[in-house]
């Protein structure tokens, strides 16, 4: 049994990257499960806020629950060719202090996925993604990317998952990630 962290890199309410990680959930091994977070109540960064009052508590849940997990997806949206700032504000917050560096990420088995509007998903982002996540000192799980283009047509009006082939897809990344972050156990 493990649990996992999805994060969220998306503050919109009707994300398609909340809802991705949601369905992700869905396909997880019996007994294991996915705890969502999203980056909602997380300041911008501010080395004088980090002085006066630490780490602020949406953050050091946000860092307990995945120094605690067996790995982490992020579902990245792509804005202008690139990830989106707040997502990036997000993990620059949970590399405070740069003592918990290791703690939190040190060998974590990391999967990124995302699903945008436009028509080639979220490649852009998830590259801009690798050279961050090496600096971390995770383990970027390199052999599956999920890519979800037009996404818009794939969910339902409630956030759910329709298209056959993309929940397939889905299906055999999350299985893919399940077994790489095993291997390290």
């Amino acid at each position: 049994m493990a649990h996992f962290v999805g994060l969220s890199g998306s503050l919109r309410r009707g994300s398609f990257n909340t809802a991705l990680l949601r369905a992700a959930a869905e396909f997880l091994p019996a007994g294991h499960d996915l705890a969502l977070h999203t980056m909602h109540g997380i300041p911008v960064y501010d080395g004088d806020l980090e002085a006066s009052s630490g780490v602020p508590q949406p953050v050091a849940v946000l860092k307990d629950a995945v120094a605690a997990s067996a790995g982490l997806l992020i579902a990245t949206p792509e804005y202008n060719n690139s990830f989106p700032g707040a997502l990036k504000n997000t993990i620059d917050w949970m590399t405070r202090p740069q003592a918990d560096l290791a703690r939190v990420f040190g060998g974590k088995p990391v999967a990124l996925l995302g699903a945008t509007p436009g028509g080639f998903g979220t490649i852009l982002s998830q590259n801009e993604w690798l050279p961050i996540l090496r600096y971390l000192g995770t383990r970027p799980w390199c052999e599956g990317r999920l890519l979800v283009s037009r996404a818009q047509t794939l969910f339902d009006a409630e956030g759910r998952l329709t298209d056959t082939a993309t929940r397939d897809q889905l299906r055999k990344f999350v299985e893919g990630f399940v077994a790489f972050a095993q291997l390290g156990q």
